[in-house]
């Protein structure tokens, strides 16, 4: 068949990598990819949020299935406008999608299904939220309503940095919005993917990410500069758990509204006294979560997107092996700040690329010949093996084999894991 992925990051990247490797797979291209997917598939210029644009290509090129990788192609109905065309998509609806493009329809779905979550208010102006939070004290968290690239979230330590987070929303930093303010909660946080069909779900798998750009989870969030998988906080008795009283009620409710679920359902947890909370949902697979996801599950990750999109999670199992795996992420000197794109990147074409050895490209080009950094983060370095010690070895040495002076890495990646593993 003939398959079209949208979007052009890491999580595109692996996705490619896993859908190559099954024989239903005759002729893949991504739009609009980078440099390291085009090693492997064709990369398409294409406007991923142009309905036309969209349709025309999949129309032109005679595409059999869709798999939409970001977020806002869903947001912007793309899914809704390749179904009613009458293509197979891998991905929600623009009103399902409003799962994770709006944090107070979440809030609000939670409250419908009781799926149990953190306190919240949401206000549309400055002063009304800097009350708020001067009323209820810190640490307390402050949420962009929209959608923010993973980095609309600040968890204040005191009521004056979730004033200065309150002021950057409204001010204009992540658009039009509003804001929403949450009780804090204590815990470890945990990522679980889940294939949805619009009537069943299929727990996926496990994974944690490490939201931070400092070593020791200190300084401001990213989109992520790493994550493994599985995540052993989550063990089989709390997934049941998540099933029983957090997934399953959404996917009931959103059905009962007339917007039923169909995707990959990220549930960002907070896990604390053997329960779990919602932090929030994304509607596609995280990043770099995806990576150490994709290099685990390998060819099978096309037969479980098919089965989701033809609504077959019924019949439908997936098969894990005992591994691991851990994606770091590299990124460019400054992020998440301001940083210079551009930055020549050397060695990668003497790199392993194998299941147990990969590094995914996020944000990268090639220019006369050379592979330049485009991107905040650029690089996923994503190795397995039958411990978590091993799956970590085998990433940083991918890491130490690049020479780019001007990128930097987390050298903590897992260190929660690592350490219990160690000391067992």
């Amino acid at each position: 068949m003939n398959i079209l992925i949208l979007g052009g990051g890491g999580r595109e990247h692996a996705l490619a990598w896993a859908i190559r490797q099954n024989p239903k797979c005759d002729r893949l291209i991504v739009a609009p990819g980078n440099a390291g997917i085009a090693a492997i598939a064709r990369c398409a210029d294409l406007d991923i949020v142009s309905r036309g644009d969209v349709l025309a290509f999949a129309e032109e090129h005679a595409i059999d299935f869709v798999v939409i990788g970001p977020e806002a192609p869903l947001a912007a109905g793309i899914a809704d406008a390749l179904r009613e065309a009458g293509f197979l998509v891998f991905g929600p609806s623009q009103a399902a999608a409003r799962l994770e493009s709006s944090k107070a329809f979440t809030k609000e779905i939670c409250d419908a299904s009781g799926a149990p979550t953190a306190a919240w208010a949401r206000f549309g102006n400055a002063a009304a939220a800097r009350n708020d939070v001067t009323r209820r004290g810190a640490p307390i968290v402050v949420k962009a309503d929209g959608l923010a690239a993973g980095k609309g979230v600040t968890v204040a330590e005191t009521v004056d940095q979730a004033h200065s987070a309150i002021d950057a929303i409204f001010d204009g930093e992540f658009g039009d919005t509003s804001v929403v303010i949450e009780d804090f909660m204590e815990g470890e946080e945990a990522s679980f993917f889940v294939l949805c069909d619009g009537r069943d779900g299929l727990a996926m798998g496990t994974a944690q990410d490490h939201k931070r750009v400092g070593e020791g989870d200190t300084g401001p969030n990213t989109g992520g500069m790493g994550a493994y998988s599985p995540a052993p906080v989550l063990t089989e008795s709390l997934q049941d758990q998540v099933m029983t009283r957090i997934v399953r009620p959404t996917i009931a409710e959103m059905a009962a509204r007339g917007t039923p679920f169909q995707g990959v359902l990220y549930a960002g947890l907070m896990i604390a006294g053997g329960e779990a909370r919602l932090v929030e949902y994304n509607v596609r697979f995280g990043d770099p979560e995806c990576q150490a996801l994709m290099l685990r599950l390998g060819a099978q990750a096309l037969d479980l997107l098919l089965a989701c999109a033809e609504g077959r999670l019924a019949e439908t199992q997936i098969t894990w092996g005992h591994d691991h795996a851990m994606t770091v992420v590299m990124a460019t000197k400054g992020y998440p700040g301001s940083y210079e794109k551009g930055t020549p990147i050397r060695g990668l074409d003497r790199l392993p690329e194998s299941s147990f050895e990969m590094v995914f490209h996020a944000g990268t080009a090639e220019r006369d010949g050379r592979i330049i950094a485009t991107g905040g983060r650029v690089l996923a370095c994503t190795g397995r093996g039958a411990t978590l010690a091993e799956a970590h070895d085998r990433a940083y040495a991918l890491v130490d084999a690049i020479d780019w002076p001007d990128g930097f890495c987390r050298r903590d990646i897992g260190w929660r894991e690592v350490e219990r593993e160690t000391a067992e």
